[in-house]
């Protein structure tokens, strides 16, 4: 795994950065402050970034926010405020994980695991989602081209669907696809 790291204090920059290798990690990029953590972001293409809050010229919780404008990926803040306020917006921004410094090394492992782990359930549910609209959509349109065939043909619900299945199978087209030829002319027709 690709891990950007964005820590404006060296030393703990640098043991982040150690204590990921030693863990089999990929530090592929190291951000000083929040706009070069949204650049690196943006041109190494990381699999998980790791953040501190608290950052030169853009705080971690807005960089975190810009990031995931662009590509969701994994994010994990590390802070040494543990205020609810912060968490809140860390929250908000959809960060996956929030660490307060001092931390170990056996809570920034589990930490960095169960953000992926939430990240790519997140990501199931959105294509799940957008497959579930997809096919809403196909079946609207399914069924305004079978309401218009009955209307305009005078025909029954099944022998609409079966015209337009027909057509789907001699066309070699998906029904949806001959669905919104079917509104379009006959609807245009009007």
């Amino acid at each position: 795994m690709r891990i950007l790291v964005a820590e404006d204090e060296t030393i703990i920059r640098l043991d982040l950065k150690d204590l990921l290798e030693r863990a089999g990690f990929e530090v592929c990029a190291e951000a000083r402050d929040g706009e070069e953590a949204v650049d690196l972001a943006r041109s190494e293409l990381p699999d998980l970034a790791l953040m501190d809050v608290k950052m030169p010229r853009l705080d971690g919780i807005e960089a975190a926010r810009r990031i995931l404008d662009e590509r969701p990926i994994p994010i994990v803040l590390l802070t040494a405020y543990g205020q609810q306020e912060l968490v809140a917006r860390a929250a908000e921004a959809g960060v996956y994980g929030y660490l307060v410094k001092p931390f170990r090394e056996q809570d920034l492992l589990p930490a960095i695991h169960t953000a992926r782990a939430r990240h790519e359930e997140m990501q199931a549910l959105r294509e799940e989602a957008e497959s579930l609209g997809e096919a809403l959509a196909a079946r609207k349109i399914i069924e305004r081209a079978k309401g218009l065939l009955m209307a305009k043909e005078g025909l029954t619900e099944q022998e609409a669907f079966q015209r337009l299945r027909r057509a789907s199978q001699v066309s070699q087209r998906p029904l949806k696809v001959i669905a919104e030829a079917v509104v379009a002319t006959l609807e245009g027709g009007e």
